[in-house]
């Protein structure tokens, strides 16, 4: 479906009095929230900003959309702080890991992005790399080129993330310096880097919609039809719970 059909079956739903599913888009800093309020308002959701002062639950709310800027405190997964991870805050990590393990457990749809995908990771018992050395993750661009790739991953067949994406090779603006290092028994990875094979993107088989990327796509889905696909595809399980 093209994205402006999105857009008109969405006006078209409020003009006839439906109510858009609500989801909740957590936050530190407001003004990081835009990209991703943008992305949810475009396949018909109506964003919910939720910081950590709120300490809100996913109760009234159809799922959660997960992005994170802060680093997560590396006592957590039991690993001392390495010299190069920074703005780590316990009491924020544990609302967000609570929120996550509430919608979980109500198997509600979980799109975490960034370091939300380490903090789905972490939450699943899974450790991370602090400190990934090399060059892509010192990339800095303007806000204007945040959504050019950088970074090419293999999607693996037969995976959710596959049924979305496509199978195979695709361009994603992923620049992180932590990324998973030890995977739980039920997650799955849905994507490697091509080269270096770092882990990109994890699953939950058992769950209906739960999805873990290492990228932004809230920052490619004007110009790039997958990243697009996979904002839908929240949408539907919203929408189907």
């Amino acid at each position: 479906m093209l994205w402006y059909r999105t857009v008109e079956i969405f006006i078209r739903g409020t003009q006839n009095n439906r109510v858009p599913p609500e989801v909740a888009v957590t936050y530190k800093d407001q003004k990081k929230v835009g990209s991703y309020v943008q992305a949810l308002l475009l396949v018909g959701l109506e964003p919910v900003p939720v910081s950590p002062e709120h300490n809100r639950t996913v109760t009234g709310l159809d799922g959660p959309l997960m992005p994170w800027r802060r680093e997560i405190d590396p006592h957590s997964y039991g690993q001392d702080r390495d010299p190069q991870c920074h703005y780590h805050n316990p009491t924020c990590d544990r609302i967000k890991t609570d929120l996550l393990g509430e919608a979980l457990d109500r198997d509600l749809p979980v799109l975490a992005i960034c370091r939300g995908m380490q903090l789905f990771n972490v939450y699943h018992n899974d450790t991370l790399i602090q400190h990934l050395k090399g060059d892509l993750h010192k990339i800095k661009l303007p806000p204007a080129d945040s959504f050019k790739p950088v970074r090419e991953v293999m999607v693996g067949s037969g995976t959710k993330l596959a049924g979305i994406l496509g199978k195979g090779k695709l361009h994603v603006n992923s620049r992180h310096h932590q990324v998973v290092d030890k995977l739980a028994a039920n997650l799955r990875i849905s994507a490697k880097s091509v080269g270096d094979e770092v882990i990109q993107a994890v699953e939950r088989p058992d769950k209906r919609f739960a999805i873990a990327i290492n990228w932004h796509p809230e920052d490619q889905v004007k110009p790039d039809e997958a990243q697009r696909n996979l904002f839908r595809a929240f949408a539907e399980a919203v929408e189907q719970r």
